[in-house]
């Protein structure tokens, strides 16, 4: 069997920036208690060694302690949370990505300009909701096609496409051509799919053609992760997604001449590793 491993398996730059500001803080010496709002990333073994180290995970920021320190996750949170934040008198650390915080900056220029957003992402993810509390009160968050297709629109009303940054940037474009056609004005559109996102979803699909199956490690939760897998499906090949090694344990991959191997912008490079070492030993 070979083994095709993607070159950009691993840390994107925000989700490095995002670890180095909280092993930063966890390195200086003070003793407060440190708090992630959120998890930082959407990554059970990094979060695990994290509570190892004696970080706490506060879901609200209600539940922060005053004099303590709080890093903002990599997501980003909503802009009424931050306002809490600064008032429970915590020291804040914003690791934000700045791919994230500039798609909230972008969107709330839009909202001030009295565009209505449309927005492509998963109505239920912690980014996607950071994003909605920069837009106006009339914003429509769709999963696919589909649901934006069955959802009226008003041709006086003057629209921005956005979408959230771990999204397939090819069904991104083909959804834009599609308003384009569908509102007479046509449609504003911000490009706030993240470079990082578009690289690794590019030599997914390179690897899908390489290959007769790949696996993909990363979170179960991380958007950008199953995105990864799905762009590979789309392409053909069959894919695993796991999250450690224990997960190939009970899958036979022998019949496959060529595995392709790739990982979500939050997945550890020890973890990606141990699985390469793994399917070279079957």
């Amino acid at each position: 069997m070979e083994i095709v491993r993607a070159r950009l398996a691993g840390f994107c730059m925000g989700v490095g920036l995002a670890l180095n500001k909280l092993d930063a803080l966890l390195g200086d010496g003070d003793n407060r208690p440190t708090f992630m709002l959120g998890p930082i990333i959407h990554n059970p073994q990094v979060l695990e060694s994290y509570a190892r180290r004696g970080v706490g995970l506060a879901k609200t920021a209600a539940e922060l302690p005053s004099g303590g320190r709080v890093v903002i996750r990599a997501h980003g949170i909503p802009r009424q949370e931050e306002d809490e934040l600064f008032k429970r008198g915590v020291e804040v650390v914003d690791a934000t990505c700045p791919k994230v915080k500039r798609a909230q900056l972008l969107i709330d220029e839009q909202a001030q300009a009295g565009r209505t957003l449309l927005l492509f992402g998963e109505d239920d993810h912690p980014e996607v909701r950071g994003l909605l509390s920069y837009a106006g009160p009339d914003a429509f968050v769709f999963e696919t096609p589909e649901a934006l297709a069955a959802h009226p629109l008003d041709p006086a009303t003057a629209y921005v496409l956005a979408a959230q940054t771990t999204q397939d940037r090819q069904a991104f474009h083909q959804i834009k051509n599609d308003l384009a056609t569908r509102l007479p004005g046509g449609i504003a559109a911000l490009e706030t799919i993240c470079d990082a996102t578009r690289l690794r979803q590019d030599e997914a699909i390179r690897l899908a053609g390489q290959t007769d199956c790949a696996v993909v490690v990363g979170g179960k939760a991380s958007g950008n992760t199953r995105r990864l897998s799905q762009v590979i499906e789309a392409a053909g090949t069959p894919t695993v997604l796991v999250e450690t090694v224990d997960d190939l344990r009970s899958i036979n991959l022998t019949r496959y001449t060529r595995v392709g191997l790739t990982a979500g912008a939050s997945t550890p490079k020890s973890i990606i590793d141990e699985i390469e070492a793994f399917l070279r030993a079957l």
